[in-house]
């Protein structure tokens, strides 16, 4: 190829094994491989600082135009453990919940199952780089990645995001997906979805490459984490970009 693709990803455990197939595949010569976290590589999509990355699927109606490419996903069936609300006290009685500023995506969702699963009228307020100290007495937080795994050992009530979407919808989530600002070579994609296919792939070599005490990570690739966009993540990619079109959820 004349000029490499920038690639953006996010710098969480959870992409690992995709990371992992990306960086030892043929097409990594290719790529401009740039890591960051989701907020920041949405960022850079929208201002076409990269040509795709793995970003919160709620930037689709952001950009002009929005392409999600290939077979694979951040995405969970169920419990994914690493984005959920934290508190001291039961979600009923939450009357302020700290927005994480990481990820667009969780932040619509929170809001989202929080007026329509919860029915909770409590404060929602974007939250500064250091709030996890804030949650106590009444006041939540939306926590996402790494710091959701370490989060999960100080707080009592642990509300998992993607768990809640499904007992509401009956659909898995889609956080984040391979999503481009332009159409991308059909033969790129294929040949960066087998990257993929080989990470996911190579669990055992991902683990043994990350090292991590917090929580059992075989257990989150395995049982938590889902990286196949099949037809039903899809059905509930688009339930979500249903609910983010509605006047439901006030933009972050």
């Amino acid at each position: 190829m004349d000029q490499k693709i920038r690639i953006g990803a996010v710098s969480y455990l959870n992409t690992k094994p995709l990371l992992y197939g990306i960086e030892r595949a043929p097409i990594r010569k290719d790529i401009q491989l740039i890591i960051d976290y989701p907020a920041s590589i949405a960022a850079m999509l929208l201002k076409d600082e990269i040509d795709m990355g793995l970003v919160p699927v709620a930037i689709i109606p952001f950009l002009k135009e929005s392409y999600i490419n290939g077979q694979y996903c951040i995405g969970s069936d169920g419990d994914v453990a690493s984005v959920c609300i934290f508190s001291e006290t039961p979600i009923e009685k939450v009357e302020k919940v700290l927005l994480d500023y990481q990820s667009r995506t969780s932040v619509r969702l929170a809001r989202i199952l929080l007026k329509e699963y919860w029915k909770s009228g409590a404060q929602l307020v974007d939250a500064g780089k250091d709030f996890r100290e804030d949650i106590k007495g009444t006041t939540a937080g939306v926590v996402i990645g790494d710091r959701a795994l370490e989060q999960r050992r100080i707080s009592p009530y642990i509300y998992d995001l993607a768990g809640s979407w499904k007992a509401f919808t009956g659909l898995p989530f889609v956080f984040a997906a391979w999503i481009s600002n332009k159409p991308i070579d059909p033969n790129f994609i294929a040949a960066f979805d087998e990257a993929n296919a080989q990470g996911i792939a190579h669990i055992e070599e991902v683990l043994a490459e990350n090292p991590y005490s917090i929580f059992p990570l075989r257990d989150y690739y395995t049982k938590h984490l889902n990286y196949q966009l099949d037809s039903l993540k899809r059905k509930g990619l688009e339930r979500f970009l249903q609910y983010l079109a509605s006047p439901v959820v006030h933009p972050a």
